[in-house]
């Protein structure tokens, strides 16, 4: 009697355990896959599912299991791009002289869209543009927050809406995008030309 209630213990803690255990692949899975997606993203923008199963190592059937449709995928991949971007932005220092704190922060920014330039450039092919404006809120307010702290400080310019300062700013660091996989802007150059542009663009005119 006493052996049987120890096999039923102990075939009930191995059962408990199971589905803990495959939660844990299913993370782990899914980590791989979205790791794996700006990858092969940015080796074939039109790379297929079994594309990227196969960057991460895992089955197509797999991949399928965590999203449906590679538009799924897409739009998680930008998630949690995004979200590890706001990780490394809001470590970015704010304080002191505002100038150069927009420009720390637009070389962080375009750091981060020269990685994900791929995976943004698909998100763009699959997703609605209210959607990918949604997304990309949070980093947006960080940058308004700024130059509506500089209007203020009389430091930026305040001839032109904030809106159209945020426009410029994304415009640029898109058109460097654009340049380095057209062959024209080196990437090691583009950091220094983007902030040559909007420095001046955003800076208040000189009182005469």
């Amino acid at each position: 009697m006493t052996s049987s209630r120890a096999d039923t213990s102990r075939r009930a803690a191995q059962g408990h355990g199971k589905p803990q255990h495959q939660r844990a692949d299913a993370q782990r899975n899914r980590a791989k896959i979205l790791a794996a997606t700006p990858v092969a993203l940015h080796r074939n923008p039109d790379a297929s599912v079994a594309e990227i199963a196969a960057e991460a190592g895992i089955g197509r059937m797999t991949l399928y299991g965590h999203f449906k449709t590679r538009k799924e995928l897409v739009e998680a991949a930008l998630v949690d791009s995004l979200e590890r971007g706001e990780e490394v932005l809001r470590e970015v220092p704010l304080d002191g002289d505002l100038s150069e704190a927009f420009s720390r922060l637009v070389a962080s920014s375009w750091a981060l869209l020269s990685q994900a330039r791929a995976l943004l450039l698909a998100a763009q092919k699959e997703l609605p543009v209210a959607r990918i404006r949604e997304l990309h809120k949070a980093s947006e307010a960080r940058m308004r927050s700024l130059i509506e702290q500089g209007r203020s400080e009389h430091v930026f310019r305040t001839d032109l809406p904030v809106s159209w300062l945020l426009t410029v700013t994304h415009a640029t660091m898109n058109a460097a995008a654009e340049e380095i996989t057209a062959g024209r802007l080196a990437t090691e150059d583009a950091a220094s030309y983007i902030d040559a542009i909007l420095r001046p663009a955003l800076a208040r005119a000189a009182q005469s």
